[in-house]
């Protein structure tokens, strides 16, 4: 098991069901998120909160099996992608905010099995 997934998988964070594919982004005393969700086969899992321009997040997450990976926001009715890779098994990096938008950080799942995927964000 990869050491993130590990790690939320540890600090007892409750798992996320097929219906509960949207999660908000709340954000602990230290601003840090972290979240845990089996991604059903076929479907996705996103999380997503409201980010100010000028802020940045420090970003990681990792899975138990490929995943096609995103972070995005919608402006009207495009999407903008600032991240986007297909079957990835982990990730991370600094996203720098450029404009105030609601975020997402969306996993689908390709595969024909469940895949556990834990993510963390720090402000």
């Amino acid at each position: 098991m990869h050491k993130l997934l590990a790690i939320v998988l540890a600090a007892g964070l409750p798992a996320v069901h097929a219906a509960s594919h949207l999660v908000d982004i709340q954000w602990d005393p230290q601003g840090v998120f972290r979240h845990r969700a089996t991604v059903a086969p076929g479907k996705f899992v996103e999380v997503c909160g409201r980010l100010d321009a000028g802020s940045a997040v420090r970003w990681s997450f990792e899975a138990g099996a490929p995943v096609d990976f995103n972070i995005h926001y919608h402006v009207g009715k495009d999407v903008v992608y600032p991240v986007r890779t297909k079957g990835a098994g982990r990730g991370s990096a600094r996203l720098a905010v450029k404009s105030t938008e609601d975020y997402c950080w969306m996993w689908s799942n390709p595969g024909t099995a469940g895949v556990a995927v834990g993510v963390e964000l720090r402000r």
